[in-house]
C-alpha cells in the first residue's frame, strides 16, 4: 500500500488488487462481504447495517474479539453517510465516529472520503482520498493508528479477494 499526505489535511492511500473492478467494488457494498474484511486483525463486525445509495447510511460496530489484545471487548461504532455512488467507479462518503444509536460524535474527526476503483483490466487500483477539516484532525487519526489499521483492513480485503477468486 502506498500512502501520502497532501496539503497537510488530505490522506491518500493506494493499492492494487488482483481482481476486476466490478468484483472489488461489490465487496464494498454488500454486508455479507464487508463483515468478512472491514476491520483489523482480531476485530469483527457484529453489526453491519447498510443502505448503499446516495443519502444512505452504513452504521456498523467493530468489536475486538481477540483476547490477546489490550482492546479485547472494546467496541467502536461508526456511521458512514454516502454522498455519491458511481458503480463500479467511485464511492464518496463522510465517515463519522458514532454511538450504537447512530448519534455522531462531533468531537472526533469526520473526513470526506472518495474511493476510486480504477480499472486495470484483470486488476483494480483502489485510491482512497480522505479530506479532513484540519491538519490537526488528520494528525489525530494518524496518532490513533489509522495507517496500521487501514493496512490490516486492506490486507484482509486482499485475502478475501484471493479466497473468492479460488471458488
Amino acid at each position: 500500500m502506498i500512502s501520502r499526505v497532501e496539503n497537510d489535511k488530505v490522506l491518500v492511500l493506494e493499492r492494487v488488487f488482483d481482481a476486476p473492478r466490478e468484483f472489488v467494488f461489490k465487496l464494498f457494498k454488500e454486508p455479507e462481504y464487508l463483515k468478512r474484511w472491514w476491520s483489523t486483525h482480531g476485530w469483527e463486525l457484529p453489526v453491519c447495517n447498510i443502505d448503499f445509495r446516495p443519502g444512505g447510511v452504513w452504521h456498523y460496530c467493530m468489536k475486538c474479539v481477540d483476547q490477546n489484545q489490550d482492546e479485547y471487548g472494546m467496541e467502536s461504532w461508526n456511521k458512514t453517510i454516502y454522498k455519491e455512488i458511481v458503480e463500479p467507479e467511485k464511492i464518496v462518503y463522510t465517515d463519522y465516529f458514532s454511538d450504537e444509536d447512530g448519534n455522531i460524535n462531533e468531537a472526533m474527526p469526520a473526513p470526506e472520503v472518495t474511493m476510486e476503483f480504477i480499472d486495470l483490466g484483470a486488476e483494480t487500483k483502489l485510491v482512497s482520498r480522505s479530506v479532513f477539516d484540519s491538519e490537526e484532525s488528520l494528525q489525530a487519526v494518524l496518532d490513533m493508528g489509522l495507517l496500521e489499521g487501514i493496512t490490516q483492513t486492506w490486507d484482509r480485503l486482499n485475502e478475501l479477494v484471493e479466497t473468492l477468486k479460488q471458488n
